[in-house]
């Protein structure tokens, strides 16, 4: 499902709860090392979630891979010209999730509470109706309470608790909650 256009045009702005303005655009190629940069940024406690170790060059060239593939599309956010966030829509043509999508979303610490992730995420999901997918998930640990808040925020529902899913870079295990969204019930107003 290699995407070649997107009918929303890149970049674009999204107002902050602050007032300011967040640049979105597409990740490309050349934002490697800023990511990276900003990966490496974040505090221990959210890489302890994260699914990937994006502070790692060859987990980035991966997920650059998957964008050319067409297996992922990525919004960036940009505050003052610094990145301060992404979104991601990973989905596949695999024949019996081929309409669902799952959402990833990382923001950096001084820019939370300004409702980034909840622009980064509404852009996806616009992206995700674009693509015709009809559910989105997201996965977290319930203990991720302000992750679980935006997610709930925005119409997503617990839909799975896995016991003892995922284990931190501490060896320890901690369940893994699993929420949905119903793409085709979203309105995106900023279109």
């Amino acid at each position: 499902m290699a995407i070649t256009t997107l009918s929303r045009t890149y970049p674009r702005k999204a107002r902050l709860r602050d007032g300011g303005e967040a640049t979105l655009r597409l990740m490309a190629e050349q934002d490697r090392d800023a990511l990276l940069a900003f990966a490496r940024r974040l505090p221990g406690d959210d890489l302890l979630f994260l699914r990937m170790d994006i502070t790692q060059a060859p987990v980035v060239d991966e997920w650059i891979a998957n964008i050319q593939a067409g297996r992922t599309i990525t919004i960036l956010a940009e505050v003052h010209g610094e990145l301060a966030g992404y979104a991601s829509l990973h989905y596949s043509e695999v024949l019996w999730t081929r309409h669902v999508g799952e959402i990833r979303v990382a923001v950096a610490p001084k820019h939370r509470r300004h409702l980034l992730g909840q622009a980064l995420t509404e852009e996806v999901f616009s992206i995700a109706r674009e693509l015709g997918l009809s559910k989105v998930t997201a996965q977290m640990t319930p203990d991720q309470a302000g992750a679980r808040a935006t997610f709930e925020r925005l119409g997503f529902r617990p839909e799975a608790l896995l016991a003892d899913y995922v284990q931190d870079r501490g060896g320890r295990t901690r369940d893994m909650l699993i929420m949905a969204y119903d793409v085709t019930g979203f309105h995106d107003d900023a279109t």
